[in-house]
């Protein structure tokens, strides 16, 4: 049996994606929400996989201020300079472009890279992700 906490988030931030067909090649806009579910073999003896308040402020720390109220946009997008230039908040995806699929995954690491600083059960890891961009569109990444 595992033990598991999770932490939710949610943020306003905009995003496109010129190498789909359809209209998410415009520059548009969501309210989006984020699960992150940390999970160990079993809590410590206090019963304990990763203290919720500081890995809450680290998590939605990064969040706030890389992606909310701002654009994600793919490296190569031509909009990048533009918006910068404009003194626009942009946050270069890492790898490749700002798909809902590509957004739980980049949380997935950076989760994973706060967790690291955190004191926390040992085997404690990140094993799972949702991200939704809308009501109805939902993606995940599991470890």
């Amino acid at each position: 049996m595992a033990s598991t906490v999770t932490i939710s988030h949610n943020f306003e931030t905009a995003h496109r994606l010129p190498h789909l067909p359809g209209k998410c090649v415009s520059l548009h806009g969501h309210s989006w929400w984020a699960e992150v579910t940390v999970t160990a073999p079993a809590p410590d003896a206090a019963g304990v996989v990763v203290e919720f308040g500081p890995f809450k402020k680290m998590l939605r720390g990064w969040i706030d201020e890389h992606l909310d109220h701002g654009v994600m946009l793919g490296a190569a997008d031509p909009l990048v300079p533009l918006l910068r230039e404009h003194d626009c908040k942009v946050y270069e995806m890492p790898d490749g472009w700002p798909t809902v699929e590509n957004v739980a995954a980049r949380l997935a690491d950076v989760a994973s890279e706060l967790l690291a600083e955190l004191d926390h059960v040992p085997g404690a890891r990140v094993a799972q992700v949702d991200v939704r961009e809308t009501h109805v569109n939902r993606a995940g990444w599991t470890a």
